[in-house]
């Protein structure tokens, strides 16, 4: 076994051990590394106030260049945590694709919100989305819970 299929073993391992870790991988798009990202270069989540501050944190919102009560939003800076944000987005390109591919029920508001803008915009929205939702996991203790199953 080579050093990155061992790394890549024991990253693997240490993901199914903290519970925090297993916790994070029940959302759709964030795997292992990512929830190990997360836990590892993210501050404790529990000192952001909200979940937008989290958001903003990683940089995942546009910038604002709002005047008289007209909001206009600016394109997402690249500043912040590269490698979470990074991760985040490539996750949720997997979950665009998954949305595009198999037709995947209960994603109405991704397949209007691609239907309106392009992919990546979609990708970078879905990942503020998702970098929110990891938030309140986190600071809840909760697992992930579909929209969907959550209605019902």
């Amino acid at each position: 076994m080579g050093p990155v299929a061992e790394l890549d073993a024991k990253m693997r391992c240490a993901a199914k051990k903290a519970d925090s870790i297993r916790r994070a991988q029940t959302m759709p798009g964030v795997g292992p590394f990512t929830a190990l990202a997360i836990e590892t270069f993210a501050p404790d989540l529990a000192t952001f106030k909200r979940d937008r501050d989290f958001a903003a944190w990683l940089r995942l919102v546009p910038k604002q260049h709002s005047t008289g009560g007209k909001a206009r939003l600016g394109k997402t800076s690249k500043m912040g945590q590269r490698d979470i944000r990074t991760l985040l987005v490539s996750g949720a390109m997997a979950v665009l694709q998954a949305v595009e591919r198999f037709d995947t029920p209960n994603n109405g508001w991704l397949k209007r919100l691609l239907t309106r803008k392009p992919r990546m915009v979609a990708a970078i929205a879905l990942a503020n989305k998702m970098a929110r939702g990891l938030w309140a996991m986190m600071t809840k203790q909760e697992d992930y819970r579909h929209p969907a199953a959550a209605m019902a």
